[in-house]
């Protein structure tokens, strides 16, 4: 049984020097995202005491919606731009709403 809402918080790190680059990636994603079937909200920031950290605040409307984000050219492209600018792999933790 497919749940319903999903939230996903990702946490992106740049490597040194690359914070600017891995931004302007990331800010060119979100515009698709939040057009695509399923978005509910999509939120980037970045950290005021390490501008190199960024974190993406997503809500979908279900996990099909979110595997099908996950699918789309504009990800496969941000990742293949991003990939060589990162400290470390993304950490992407979803979570289901218990109240």
């Amino acid at each position: 049984m497919e749940r319903a809402m999903v939230k996903i918080i990702a946490r992106i790190s740049a490597k040194p020097g690359a914070a600017a680059q891995v931004r302007q990636i990331l800010i060119d994603l979100v515009g698709p995202s939040r057009k695509e079937p399923g978005c509910l909200s999509y939120e980037l920031f970045q950290d005021d005491e390490n501008p190199a950290d960024f974190i993406t605040i997503e809500q979908w409307a279900n996990s099909s919606a979110v595997a099908a984000h996950m699918a789309t050219p504009h990800v496969g492209e941000a990742i293949a731009k991003a990939g060589s600018l990162l400290a470390v792999a993304p950490l992407i933790h979803s979570f289901t709403q218990l109240a």
